[in-house]
């Protein structure tokens, strides 16, 4: 599949050199990154899920203070 997607000239400069660097094609590279950063964004989002669903059943479990305790506890 081709898709055409328009770089800032910094932004184009810097994949060049790191597919340079890479003796890679600079498509291949953008790929790469492309895919890398979607597996991240991902990766992050279950991480953010499964850490708000912890405090949530905390909650349920009575585990949690009052915000003054919170702030007593930090005086």
């Amino acid at each position: 599949m081709n898709i055409v997607i328009s770089l800032s000239p910094e932004v184009e400069a810097r994949l060049r050199k790191k597919a340079e660097q890479q003796g890679q094609d600079v498509s291949i590279v953008a790929a790469e990154l492309l895919a890398n950063v979607l597996e991240w964004e991902t990766q992050d989002s279950q991480e953010a899920i499964a850490g708000i669903q912890r405090g949530l059943d905390d909650f349920e479990a009575g585990h949690f203070r009052s915000l003054d305790e919170f702030f007593e506890e930090h005086r």
